[in-house]
């Protein structure tokens, strides 16, 4: 099985937890597939992408510089496929291959968490809250600037994870 070191996308390094580099073959073609394991917010940044320019540093030294189109896997963790056409296998031979009918694909999931993943870069969502408090709360959140409050709302709920697990 042939290793990945390192991943460009559009030129910028990105964090791989686990990845598959394989050979896919169908009815359709034979293409170059790359199954990655990234960080939601890789997720996010990517999937409304047609196409990326991908840099492939694999574990022998070779490098696959190619414009890859992307599709997102929903379910499980976060990940990336991205895939090209291959006129020929030439250069590929020790890639592992799989066929349309094979019942076998390659597994990247396993011994990985999503919370290990978020312990690399925590994605960041908007909420809005409709709340009801007394006044004087009211008039100091209104008072407060954005990024004081989101700091407040986290250190907040921190604190109570730890009292409600304690």
């Amino acid at each position: 099985m042939v290793g990945i070191k390192t991943i460009k996308i559009d030129g910028e390094s990105i964090h791989i937890f686990k990845s598959a580099i394989y050979i896919f073959e169908s009815s359709s073609g034979i293409t170059l597939e790359l199954d990655l394991i990234v960080t939601e917010v890789a997720v996010k940044k990517y999937k409304n992408e047609e196409n990326l320019f991908i840099d492939i540093e694999l574990e022998d030294g070779r490098i696959i510089n190619s414009i890859m189109y992307v599709k997102i896997l929903s379910g499980g963790l976060p990940q990336l496929n991205l895939f090209c056409e291959l006129d020929d296998i030439n250069g590929y031979e020790d890639f592992d291959k799989v066929n349309e009918n094979d019942s076998w694909f390659p597994n990247i999931e396993d011994g990985i968490t999503l919370a290990e993943i978020r312990k690399v870069e925590m994605p960041i969502e908007e909420i809005n809250l409709k709340l009801k408090l007394p006044i004087d709360q009211v008039e100091w959140l209104k008072s407060q600037k954005k990024g004081q409050l989101n700091r407040v709302f986290q250190e907040f709920i921190y604190e109570y994870w730890k009292k409600e697990n304690s």
